[in-house]
């Protein structure tokens, strides 16, 4: 049984080395607000938290294991991700892709601890909708058309990321796809939108392109990632309501979990 059509992706918590390096750069680069800190953790976000952190100093990166490939938040609209980009190229933000995927255009970066973030704008919805196999691709960015939507890039003003940024998705590093389509879709209820055979899959509720993509390029076979590692702790799916909760939960065998590949998944329901 499919999931609701109006679940949606919730925050996203990490392991962070340095807590106040982590704020620092999430704050000043990426542009999210604090919305809380105390005893080595913090919730940043906008009008809801959108990643948490829980400090354990001296952690390594979770490079080679299973776990978070990117983090994606979603901006409300072309001009917002033009304004982040020219943002990024004034203040000299590292930047590690800029892509154009046909449903959205997106750019890339890592944090300190090397988790990766997307920042990215949908395209709209009746370009794509039932089409996400045949036209979601990957194609360089066309960075000055997407600046083209400001007046003056080098002038625009930075505030941070606009209201109404959301975690659009969250892509995983798993180490066999098959056996992670059947988790997100068979049990959760997610629908497979588009695969590239045994690389990579995106699944999502409703229709949308992907709420959950998942690739093994780095992580083939490999084992989730151990103590003492900045990676991913848990990811939540939000559904619509106590019944719908209540109904997926009972096929994951509750509100927490693991997928095949030891990736932690939280339900929750709208307040």
């Amino acid at each position: 049984m499919e999931i609701a059509p109006a679940t949606r992706m919730g925050p996203v918590e990490l392991t962070v080395s340095d807590l106040e390096r982590s704020l620092e750069y999430w704050q000043r680069d990426i542009g999210l607000q604090l919305l809380a800190r105390e005893d080595g953790t913090a919730a940043l976000g906008g009008a809801e938290p959108l990643v948490r952190f829980v400090e354990e100093p001296g952690a390594r990166p979770a490079d080679g294991f299973t776990g978070l490939y990117h983090v994606a938040l979603l901006v409300p609209d072309r001009p917002s991700l033009a304004r982040w980009l020219a943002h990024a190229a004034r203040d000299r933000v590292a930047l590690t892709g800029l892509s154009d995927h046909y449903v959205s255009e997106a750019i890339y970066l890592r944090d300190p601890d090397h988790h990766g973030i997307e920042i990215y704008a949908d395209r709209p919805r009746e370009l794509w909708e039932g089409q996400v196999f045949q036209r979601m691709t990957t194609e360089p960015l066309d960075v000055d058309d997407l600046l083209s939507e400001l007046a003056d890039p080098a002038a625009e003003p930075f505030d941070g990321l606009p209201a109404g940024t959301t975690v659009g998705h969250v892509h995983l590093r798993v180490a066999d796809v098959e056996e992670t389509v059947r988790f997100y879709r068979d049990v959760l209820g997610f629908g497979l939108t588009a695969q590239l055979g045994p690389a990579a899959a995106f699944l999502s509720a409703g229709g949308y392109h992907h709420h959950v993509g998942a690739n093994v390029w780095e992580s083939r076979g490999a084992s989730p990632a151990p103590p003492g590692t900045a990676g991913l702790r848990r990811f939540t799916i939000v559904v619509p309501d106590r019944d719908e909760l209540e109904r997926v939960s009972a096929r994951l065998g509750g509100v927490e979990g693991r997928d095949p590949s030891g990736n932690p998944v939280v339900l929750s329901a709208e307040i």
